[in-house]
């Protein structure tokens, strides 16, 4: 029997960001076949939409349960993952048998749901093992969801011309090895917290609300989200739109898409990895600026290479798919480090909750808006919340209690 003494923090973040990887691919699954869904059930643009947006309002809905009731931090945390990610993995592949958009859309919130019990759960299990170098480990984590949230991308590209169920069965079956990852090779910390939990969760809430410092980072990171999943979830569309309008015809479906998952996952991935090594060196007040003044720019700038040379929109998609991601882990790092460790689990939990909800709004936003002024402008829209998250993390900066992050370097 393998235990813990044979695991080194490194070890255990590999087998959980292996497993994040895997897990998350259920989230865009249905997503990336959206054009296939649109034809066969004659859907609109909202519609198309709210079929990722609905995978959003699951996690919320699961997000507010867990805070209320402090699942999270109550029970096992390896125990959780596994569970809610064989939740995700079914409900995921019953999504084939679907013959209407309403069961696609029901079944797609339980998939959001299951995912309460994945995200907020590995970034604490992340944070047991690796307590001294939180921004790079959170920030490896981060980049494993970005890999998992583009695989369904890949796995389309690689069976351009397989019916799409392929695309929800091939990632069910990538979540249940991410689920044995955890289950049966990744011990308990051996400092996991399993006693004292909170006696009533609103006392756990009260607690994260009255935390100024940790509420101005998230601030900062429900301006992150009004831009991260909008992204995501339109920017293939708006390369396959761009590249129609500049004249390409040939393979523009399977281009699209496999630019899609290197603009999201590979990008996404490289820049989550260097946010988190020069934040835990200069500062995550100071890294979360920077990349959210850039990402914001690329937001204003990127429609007006709309239509134009593939190669240009290209360099700005791989740009911004660095720096709209790159930020993100530190948020969740200044929190668990701002927050007392018995509500680390509520804190999380409530943080991802407010910032999905607001990506529902943004994805359906730009799902409207691009009908209506195109796509040239659709993504200025964005830049809005990353500009708004700068503010809140300079505020953060000048507060006394940053000085506990990133042993001091706010």
């Amino acid at each position: 029997m393998i235990t813990e003494r044979r695991f080194s923090p490194w070890m255990a973040l590999f087998l959980i960001a292996v497993a994040e990887i895997l897990t998350l691919s259920v989230w865009f699954s249905a997503s990336v076949v959206s054009a296939s869904l649109q034809h066969l059930w004659h859907l609109n643009s909202v519609e198309v939409g709210l079929l990722t947006a609905s995978v959003q309002l699951g996690f919320v809905v699961g997000a507010v349960i867990s805070s209320i009731t402090g699942a999270a931090d109550r029970f096992n945390a390896r125990w959780i993952f596994s569970l809610a990610a064989v939740g995700g993995a079914g409900v995921n592949a019953l999504f084939i048998f679907s013959n209407s958009w309403e069961v696609g859309v029901l079944l797609r919130m339980l998939t959001g749901v299951a995912m309460v019990g994945v995200y907020p759960v590995a970034v604490k299990l992340v944070t047991e093992w690796s307590p001294s170098r939180r921004g790079t480990a959170v920030g490896i984590l981060v980049g494993a969801l970005t890999l998992g949230s583009a695989l369904p991308h890949l796995i389309f590209f690689i069976g351009v011309n397989a019916p799409w169920q392929v695309v929800l069965l091939v990632s069910s079956g990538l979540a249940l090895l991410g689920v044995g990852i955890v289950a049966f090779l990744l011990p308990d910390h051996p400092g996991e917290i399993q006693s004292s939990p909170p006696k009533a969760s609103l006392v756990s809430l009260r607690s994260v609300f009255a935390n100024r410092a940790a509420m101005l980072a998230n601030y900062g990171y429900f301006g992150h989200m009004w831009e991260l999943y909008a992204m995501w979830t339109w920017f293939p569309a708006f390369v396959y739109a761009s590249f129609i309008m500049y004249g390409e015809r040939q393979g523009v479906v399977a281009s699209s898409t496999m630019i899609g998952f290197l603009v999201i996952g590979v990008a996404g991935a490289i820049g989550s990895l260097a946010g988190g090594l020069f934040a835990d060196k200069i500062g995550r007040t100071a890294v979360t600026s920077v990349a959210m003044a850039i990402s914001g720019l690329c937001a204003l700038t990127i429609g007006i290479a709309y239509g134009g040379p593939p190669w240009v929109v290209i360099a700005i998609g791989i740009v911004w798919g660095i720096t709209v991601v790159a930020d993100s882990a530190q948020f969740s790092a200044a929190v668990t480090e701002l927050t007392i460790p018995q509500y680390i689990g509520t804190a999380l939990t409530l943080q991802t909750a407010v910032g999905f909800l607001i990506t529902i709004i943004s994805i359906n936003l730009i799902a409207v808006v691009k009908d209506i002024i195109g796509w040239q402008w659709a993504f200025t829209l964005l830049s809005v919340g990353p500009f708004l998250g700068v503010y809140a993390m300079l505020r953060l900066r000048a507060h006394a209690a940053s000085v506990v992050m990133a042993n001091g370097k706010r």
